[in-house]
């Protein structure tokens, strides 16, 4: 967000935040216009400003950034992982394995990420791989804001990066350069022994991180009031049936601990930490606030088989980073209650993503493509009806698909259709159905219009076709037919 330095500051002119590094005051962030001038991090000031005259400068805050930063992987941790944490100073890192699929796979979470972000004002790059060190790497210094490594291939993804994207120390990465090392590829065809001679472990560490062939587990983040129940294990344990065992006493304590708050899950967290650091995590989300022990326990458990216990599983961790007020209801015995489908909805939900569970509801809009919307399975009623003046075909197609036809202009329906490369004779048809333009969403529909016709062909088979135009007038539309629905 663009602070304003003074009243006779200009919204357009290049901003910049300055701030101190041991005794020189050097940029330490630039925005967009700023950059395009050649402006960037690490300049001193002092030249910055004899560059570009008119060059807004703020003061830096690292409290508060820090502060904004950790707000940020709060709300990351509550929609998209069990694992999050900070990585300073503007990154944020997290480990996706085991909730993934709540939002149709990697690419789909990935997405919706950086979407939400970029909706919310905030510039991100974001990339997934096998390791925190490759992800950092690749989402910092890779050739494009959004990167999905393909697993195997982080040699080749990370070779022609530069070296400060291994996060080595400053002195460290200045010694390296200065020996003719200058990409993440040079260290890669190097041996071992006179690296580690020379700079000491952390180069070969720092690799073998970004690799993938040295652990680096990371601290998740807890915020303050979590309810989160965990339990150590003198011996490891790693056979299924004990795992859902040890499943079912965390779920009891959790959702005592749930009733003692008058809280219900509305999502759960199963943190599984490994003998060798490693955590394997299982996320499930519910459709409304339970703290049902059976129900809880059967959603975690048919999730067991995605954990990898390796050699062990030695602590594990139950959390609740999304709860809700759940009071007790009375019920009556009089008259018969309405099925509950929320536990239906949870078992769906959580094996083939909260995406792909949805309802569709009426919207107040003539033009067919925009008279339904997605919402939550269990979402109250949108208050508008299904239209009843004319009948709708069972499926629309998710966009008109263009046909061939011949008919008479302008109010006969088509003789003959020809679709996907099949000619249909029409027997039978009603129309036209005219559909106007919704011109105060849109100036192009503000003299559109659509003329639907039902057609019969000689098998039984009906569709649900439209002429763009009233077949007059050319501003109407472009005079050409398309099929938008099939009748069941």
């Amino acid at each position: 967000m663009r602070r304003q330095a003074g009243d006779s500051a200009s919204a357009e002119a290049p901003l910049v935040i300055a701030g101190r590094v041991g005794s020189r005051r050097v940029l330490t962030a630039v925005d967009a216009a700023a950059a395009a001038l050649g402006l960037k991090a690490g300049m001193p000031v002092s030249k910055a400003q004899a560059m570009v005259p008119e060059l807004q400068v703020l003061p830096a805050d690292p409290a508060a950034d820090a502060e904004s930063l950790e707000r940020l992987a709060l709300w990351v941790l509550e929609r998209f992982s069990p694992i999050v944490a900070v990585d300073p100073p503007d990154g944020i890192v997290i480990d996706s394995t085991g909730a993934d699929h709540l939002h149709g796979g990697e690419v789909a979470m990935l997405e919706a990420l950086t979407g939400r972000l970029t909706f919310s004002g905030v510039t991100a790059r974001a990339a997934i791989a096998d390791s925190w060190g490759a992800a950092h790497a690749l989402a910092r210094h890779g050739p494009h804001s959004m990167i999905l490594a393909d697993p195997g291939t982080l040699d080749t993804l990370l070779a022609p990066l530069p070296l400060k994207a291994l996060r080595l120390p400053p002195l460290v990465a200045a010694g390296l350069r200065a020996l003719g090392f200058v990409r993440i590829g040079d260290l890669l065809r190097q041996p071992r022994a006179p690296l580690t001679r020379r700079f000491g472990p952390e180069p070969c560490r720092r690799l073998d991180q970004a690799l993938g062939h040295a652990p680096e587990p990371i601290e998740p983040l807890r915020p303050e009031g979590l309810v989160e129940v965990r339990r150590s294990f003198a011996e490891p344990i790693a056979a299924p049936e004990t795992i859902a065992r040890h499943i079912g006493t965390l779920v009891a304590q959790l959702c005592a601990v749930l009733e003692d708050r008058g809280l219900g899950a509305r999502r759960l967290d199963l943190i599984c930490w490994r003998v060798d650091s490693h955590a394997q995590t299982v996320r499930v989300g519910l459709a409304q606030p339970q703290r049902d022990p059976r129900r809880l326990t059967r959603l975690l458990c048919d999730r067991i088989e995605t954990i990898a216990p390796g050699y062990g599983i030695e602590i594990m961790a139950l959390a609740v980073p999304i709860a809700e007020p759940l009071a007790p209801r009375q019920t009556d015995t009089l008259e018969p209650a309405a099925p509950d489908l929320s536990g239906l909805i949870d078992v769906l939900a959580n094996r083939v993503g909260a995406r792909a569970v949805y309802r569709l509801a009426p919207v107040a809009s003539d033009v067919p493509e925009r008279s339904v919307t997605r919402i939550a399975p269990l979402a109250d009623p949108a208050g508008a009806g299904w239209p009843d003046h004319w009948p709708r075909p069972a499926r629309l197609l998710p966009r008109p698909e263009p046909i061939e036809t011949l008919a008479l202009l302008p109010d006969h329906p088509p003789a003959w259709i020809a679709w996907r490369g099949v000619r249909r004779r029409v027997c039978r048809a009603d129309g036209p159905e005219r559909v106007f333009g919704e011109w105060w969403k849109r100036d192009a529909e503000t003299h559109a219009v659509r003329d639907y016709f039902r057609v019969e062909d000689e098998a039984g088979a009906r569709f649900w076709i439209f002429r763009a135009g009233d077949g007059e007038h050319r501003d109407t539309g472009s005079h050409r037919w398309f099929l938008h629905g099939i009748f069941g």
